[in-house]
């Protein structure tokens, strides 16, 4: 049988700095049946030159004519893909030689709709943290758990067509920040997801992504995704009543790490003051949790950290 072809999702906008890194991550995969949909959204630097250096026919490259919100340049790329499998890799990150080879047999069961792995996360210093530590936080029917803590990383994630397909929305056009997280919760609410321990892939850290320059983005995107949950999944609020919290808990605690990194620390002593069993040394837990270990991580890589011994584990 013919090996299926894996479609790599690759969004770009003034990417430069990072893009051929990137590209040439794909290019060392051990597996060989691949392509690239680089979809540059408009890139004004030299983006294209760089994506246009690599003599691959396999990589694909579009412009689009006009500038769009992530969620709906993702989907643009998709359109333009003719994978069984569906992987993504952002700009700024990079793949590990064998991670499609590792990756693609655990969807030989056929109720897995997705699959991630460990990654790495790294900064300009040379600072590395590993994500789960080999120990993936979650493998089956991880719905529940995703909805209250999200722990995937997107540069690890490589989706079933037919799973994104079944979706009658894909990335949502409406969201900036969250729209892998919506998408693969959604998809995690109808299949099985599984992953590979391994550290598979590298995600670099740094104050111009999209995620560090607008953090007030995951209150309000995150309350338009429950609304939409309470319409299609009967009795959601009731049935996973507790996640909600949970979530509502991870925006608090966020807003009030980001109100901590400007100067502000009475929000996260807020947060915490009437908690039992909280002493006043784990009040920045908080701060580590945006929305995830993922989250977590890189903010400890990024310097904007608290003292150590500040930092623990929320229970």
């Amino acid at each position: 049988m013919t090996a299926p072809l894996v479609s790599v999702i690759m969004n770009g906008h003034n990417a430069a700095a990072f893009v051929r890194a990137a590209i040439e991550s794909v290019l060392a995969q051990t597996y060989p049946h691949w392509e690239i949909i680089f979809w540059d959204n408009c890139s004004t630097d030299k983006t294209a030159a760089i994506v246009r250096e690599h003599d691959d026919l396999r990589l694909r490259y579009f412009q689009a004519s006009t500038f769009t919100p992530l969620g709906q340049a993702r989907n643009l790329a998709i359109r333009e893909a003719r994978g069984e499998f569906l992987a993504f890799l952002d700009c700024d990150d990079i793949w590990l030689p064998r991670k499609l080879e590792r990756q693609l047999p655990l969807f030989d069961d056929p109720e897995v709709g997705l699959v991630y792995s460990d990654s790495v996360f790294f900064n300009a210093n040379g600072d590395e943290k590993r994500a789960y530590d080999g120990v993936l936080p979650g493998r089956g029917r991880c719905f529940r758990q995703l909805l209250g803590r999200y722990f995937l990383s997107m540069e690890t994630v490589v989706l079933r067509r037919r799973a994104l397909e079944e979706q009658a929305v894909w990335f949502d056009p409406r969201f900036n920040m969250i729209e892998e997280a919506d998408l693969f919760r959604r998809i995690a609410h109808d299949w099985k997801i599984d992953g590979v321990a391994d550290v598979l892939a590298r995600w670099r850290v740094h104050a111009g992504s999209w995620t560090f320059r607008h953090p007030e983005l995951l209150r309000s995107e995150s309350l338009v995704m429950l609304g939409r949950y309470q319409t299609l999944y009967p009795d959601f609020d009731s049935n996973y009543a507790r996640e909600i919290a949970v979530l509502k808990d991870v925006i608090a605690l966020s807003e009030a790490r980001d109100a901590w990194l400007k100067g502000d620390k009475w929000p996260l002593v807020r947060h915490f003051l009437g908690r039992p069993g909280i002493k006043y040394r784990t009040l920045a837990v908080g701060v580590m949790l945006w929305p995830a270990s993922r989250a977590a991580q890189a903010l400890r890589l990024r310097g904007d950290v608290l003292p150590d011994e500040m930092i623990n584990a929320h229970a």
